[in-house]
């Protein structure tokens, strides 16, 4: 009788490590390539919330005859201020969302009037991935000036 030879289907140890090999130059050259776009473009969202947030401000001011003051911060787009000096002419929520966003690193955006910049105007600003004044390769900070 022909005996029959089994054999077994499956990858060998070296098969195994060298598509690791492979995954692991892949994601080394790749992979900081990639990293670069996301931070990028959380950048250009934050900047992009600084220019939704400058025709918010900007209507406040033509209703208002002025700026939220600093203690009344970015609130004052969502709700009508308690807080001295009081809105002439509130006409909000001059955001569309009913509050007021996140920079994309999920910390609150830096607002100041007048500001110390843009000393007629106010300062608005994120301090980025680290979430600290000054900006690095890895973590810009993002302004109005």
């Amino acid at each position: 009788m022909n005996k029959l030879i089994k054999r077994e289907s499956g990858f060998t140890l070296i098969e195994v490590l060298i598509v690791v090999v492979i995954l692991g130059f892949l994601a080394s050259t790749v992979g900081p390539e990639l990293f670069g776009k996301v931070s990028q473009a959380k950048q250009t969202t934050a900047q992009n919330q600084l220019d939704v947030f400058k025709l918010a401000l900007d209507s406040y001011r033509l209703d208002n005859g002025r700026y939220p003051s600093t203690e009344q911060g970015l609130e004052a787009l969502i709700e009508e201020p308690s807080i001295s000096p009081a809105p002439n002419n509130w006409n909000g929520p001059y955001l569309d969302d009913k509050q007021v966003p996140l920079d994309p690193w999920g910390n609150p955006y830096n607002y100041k009037n007048p500001g110390e910049h843009n000393q007629h105007k106010y300062d608005l600003w994120s301090y980025g991935l680290d979430n600290q004044e000054g900006g690095t390769k890895e973590s810009t900070d993002v302004t109005n000036w």
